[in-house]
């Protein structure tokens, strides 16, 4: 299988599964992807990047800038306070804020650099100890000091699944967040909360069905 057609079936996949397919953007987890495969990737017309890891995403934005190549990098990891510096000039969105003091250090970096920084809302919706993300408990805390960051423009919600094949559990995690977001969005966002970023290469179906509108692929794209 080629990555032309991997990315032709996800793309056939958004239209299948999404209520609002127009709404979804696929972003290729690259972590493990040459630059070769990585331009393929480009090839199919689609131009989202992710990466977890702030040195990676640093050598292949410079590689691609060199070979000017349009790529909108999006920071999918944790990301440590003290690597901010280093890709806030870069990055166009971070889907993976989960605590007030790393989006106290976006905003001031962002403007430091004169920028906007759209940004994502990690929430742990399972509860899961060896994933980051916010409850929802510890988010309303600190909700109004986030929204009174100037430089941050919190665009939406992203969560990571639990890694299972049970659906059920898959459909309750997705379907959560949906919740999660319309709630803010009726409680302190007035609907400007637009992006739901959940769905990996193993459950992304059921995370277009629940309304995500970034799915995170990897696997599937390069494999």
């Amino acid at each position: 299988m080629s990555i032309k057609t991997n990315v032709e079936e996800i793309l056939e996949d958004i239209k299948k599964y999404s209520p609002y397919p127009e709404k979804v953007k696929l972003v290729a987890v690259t972590k493990y992807s040459s630059v070769e495969d990585i331009e393929k990737f480009l090839e199919t017309g689609q131009n989202i990047c992710g990466e977890n890891k702030v040195q990676v995403i640093k050598d292949k934005i410079e590689y691609f800038k060199e070979k000017n190549k349009k790529i909108k990098w999006h920071f999918i990891g944790n990301l440590q306070k003290n690597k901010v510096k280093y890709i806030i000039d870069d990055v166009d969105l971070i889907h993976s804020v989960n605590k007030l003091s790393l989006a106290q250090e976006i905003n001031k970096k962002a403007e430091q650099s004169s920028k906007i920084m759209d940004v994502l809302l990690e929430i742990n919706v399972y509860g899961e100890e060896s994933k980051q993300g916010y409850s929802l408990d510890e988010l309303k805390c600190d909700i109004i000091e986030l929204q009174n960051l100037k430089n941050l423009n919190i665009i939406g919600v992203m969560t990571m699944a639990p890694f299972t094949d049970d659906e059920k559990i898959l459909r309750m995690v997705f379907s959560e967040l949906r919740k999660i977001k319309d709630e803010l969005n009726k409680e302190y966002f007035n609907n400007n909360l637009t992006e739901l970023s959940m769905g990996m290469s193993n459950d992304y179906k059921i995370a277009l069905q629940e309304g995500s509108t970034f799915i995170r692929v990897g696997t599937k794209i390069f494999k």
